[in-house]
């Protein structure tokens, strides 16, 4: 099975078919993903979060991204992987996401006259969140929304493929989507959009900190995970994990060579009256003759 394209995605937009994309960030999850017939995989600097630890997305590094996008696509044949450049990097695959609007469309027309397919990503962006007032919905009045508007439409004409609305009104996602002929894919945007994006921790249930509103949990894996430990750490201090279906043999005869080794050396009997001489001293042993002073 060919991996999806950017122009397969355009045509799943003029026939109506919705587009499905989550995040990953390392091979077992992407190749789960990628079976699951996921059609975008993002490396997204949520890793900063989410697996990384951090409490924004602003400490990944570009290297973070380039790591995790390669044992993404090491696992997957079908989806296409979009990377993250994350805050400040907008340097120079498989295709790469850029958050903001008209002040990057630069950037994005560099990028794409460079051959590299570029998704763009307006509404909230969370690299800039300290300037947006933290993680709040954008585009509610008539002047934000106007801005919006005119972001996606420089991201278009820059040749952005596809466009991530984050955290905007259901309505308003719903006007970018009927005029723009690039796809929408909506995180927090509602139903209106021509695919969804989640992060997969949140919809699996494996980070505990917060559930987003904009998401819903598919499955509590954390929960599953953690019972799956404590079982396992019951079972190693009683001693019934590992067990015989979980060892190698090997032939008794070579034990045995190998356990003959540890047996206690023989200790001699005491001499017999019979093999003491006259001075009172076992044959064959004579005291150490005492020194002349």
């Amino acid at each position: 099975m060919s991996r999806v394209t950017p122009d397969q995605l355009r045509e799943m937009k003029t026939r109506g078919e919705r587009i499905a994309m989550l995040t990953a960030y390392d091979y077992p999850t992407a190749q789960i993903l990628d079976a699951a017939g996921l059609h975008i995989l993002l490396v997204g600097d949520s890793m900063g979060m989410v697996v990384l630890g951090h409490p924004t997305t602003l400490p990944v590094t570009l290297d973070d991204i380039i790591r995790h996008t390669q044992a993404v696509v090491r696992g997957t044949e079908h989806a296409l992987i979009v990377g993250d450049l994350p805050f400040g990097s907008f340097q120079v695959s498989q295709a790469v996401k850029l958050e903001g609007g008209r002040r990057v469309a630069g950037s994005v027309r560099a990028l794409t006259e460079a051959g590299i397919p570029v998704m763009g990503h307006v509404g909230l962006t969370p690299q800039s969140v300290n300037v947006t007032g933290g993680f709040k919905v954008q585009g509610k009045t008539e002047r934000a929304a106007r801005l919006l508007l005119d972001d996606v439409a420089a991201l278009e004409e820059a040749g952005a493929f596809a466009v991530v609305l984050e955290l905007v009104p259901a309505e308003l996602a719903r006007l970018v989507t009927e005029r723009t002929s690039i796809p929408t894919i909506g995180i927090g945007a509602g139903p209106y959009c021509d695919g969804e994006v989640q992060v997969v921790h949140d919809i699996m249930g494996l980070f505990p900190d917060f559930t987003p509103r904009h998401t819903r949990r598919f499955a509590e894996l954390g929960t599953a995970m953690r019972e799956a430990a404590q079982a396992y750490v019951a079972e190693v201090r009683e001693r019934t994990f590992p067990g015989a279906a979980q060892s190698a043999k090997m032939s008794a005869e070579v034990i045995a060579a190998l356990r003959a080794e540890d047996a206690p050396a023989t200790v001699p009997d005491a001499p017999s009256q019979e093999e003491t001489s006259a001075d009172g001293q076992a044959d064959g042993y004579a005291p150490p003759k005492p020194t002349r002073k």
